[in-house]
């Protein structure tokens, strides 16, 4: 089975889109982001990947794909769940352990050897982000990259929010206009970068 370079960006595009929002791109996402002149030269691309039996489409679903087993995977691996972190104004609730999550290594993008732990968010504040009240983030312990969801503690207080750097100062914003930017008084300290999102049962397509 042979897969032209162009299929494996779109393949790559599928992942990490799934990584991070937990959902897969629909055909208009997948035009913008390659600059197809139509959806039509999507749907012909996802098409190919269905003969080819990497991927597998639900007719009348617009984010209605799902990858088969023709991928390889990685073993299972088991992230400890350190409670629940507010994705709406932050509290000083201290994180226990609650049990174990388990994740592909492949699917999920996660190192068998990286530092990670979940989440379960609770909250709408990152919904703009895909990421809903119920759902478990997949955070890892690295230094955060402009624009990165991050697991923050910020004044004494921990939350879910994207890291935002500019010229003058650090800060954290949601994704949801009914938030205002949190700005710190005195500190904040990154706890880890959200790496992965495993949709909790109150999120859908």
């Amino acid at each position: 089975m042979k897969i032209t370079a162009r299929q494996q960006e779109i393949i790559d595009f599928l992942q990490s889109e799934h990584r991070q929002t937990g959902i897969m791109p629909s055909t208009r996402e997948i035009q913008e982001h390659f600059g197809f002149a139509s959806q039509t030269a999507a749907v012909s691309h996802l098409k190919a990947l269905e003969k080819k039996g990497i991927i597998t489409r639900l007719e009348g679903k617009a984010r209605g794909l799902r990858f088969t087993d023709t991928l390889a995977r990685e073993p299972i691996i088991d992230i400890p769940i350190y409670g629940a972190i507010p994705a709406g104004y932050g509290d000083d609730t201290t994180p226990e352990s609650e049990g174990c999550l388990s994740v592909d290594v492949n699917s999920m993008g996660v190192s068998a050897s990286a530092k990670t732990y979940a989440l379960r968010v609770r909250g709408d504040s990152m919904i703009n982000a895909h990421i809903m009240d119920g759902d478990h983030v997949v955070i890892e312990q690295k230094e955060p990259r402009n624009h990165d969801v991050v697991a923050a503690l910020i004044d004494g207080e921990t939350t879910l929010k994207r890291y935002v750097k500019d010229s003058k100062k650090c800060f954290l914003r949601a994704e949801n206009p009914n938030y205002p930017d949190l700005i710190p008084a005195q500190e904040l300290m990154i706890q880890g970068v959200m790496v992965g999102l495993v949709r909790g049962s109150n999120g859908g397509w």
